[in-house]
């Protein structure tokens, strides 16, 4: 690769990682070629990518940048892999995807301007709700108000409604008691 590849290089990943609300960073080390490539494969049915670029480069792409703090973890064979808009789903794939006697381990990860080393990262975003959980959250809670103004409207009418129909069972019985 040339420099003005490498540079290229650089700039994509540069603009890729800035995008991104979470990175993790993989240690594949000990993991065979096939077993990478069907690990690559089981992110990609995600929406994922495990990309390899040099250590040396990826440090210069987050140069400068909140994801700097990862820099300390590029050490050895690394992966990157950067998510789309949902964090925690990427992060329920990531866990999902590792098998459990899996050689591909994960080094540390990038979210919401924390860096965290090992798996703790992704557990803690895979734990979180997903976007459309928030957004049912969020229309539940926007719904509660009117809602519960309705039903405060609607009250008096309401008993008024029922003292009448209690008033008039009291007379039917009252009637068919004499």
């Amino acid at each position: 690769m040339n420099r003005n590849e490498k540079a290229g290089l650089v700039d994509q990943l540069t603009s890729d990682l800035a995008d991104a609300p979470f990175v993790v960073l993989t240690d594949f080390g000990g993991a065979s070629a096939n077993h990478t490539n069907e690990f690559r494969r089981r992110l990609e049915k995600h929406g994922l990518r495990m990309q390899v670029v040099k250590n040396t480069l990826t440090r210069r792409a987050i140069a400068g940048t909140e994801k700097e703090g990862l820099d300390g973890q590029l050490v050895g064979m690394t992966g990157l892999i950067i998510s789309g808009e949902d964090a925690t789903a990427a992060a329920k794939a990531i866990q999902g995807s590792l098998e459990k006697k899996d050689p591909i381990e994960i080094k540390g990860s990038f979210f919401e301007g924390q860096v965290a080393e090992g798996d703790a990262g992704v557990k803690l975003v895979a734990s979180l709700p997903s976007r459309e959980d928030l957004l049912v959250m969020l229309l539940r809670t926007l719904q509660a108000g009117p809602r519960n103004v309705l039903g405060v409207i609607r009250g008096p009418a309401r008993d008024l409604l029922y003292l009448l129909k209690n008033y008039e069972t009291k007379l039917a019985d009252a009637e068919g008691g004499e």
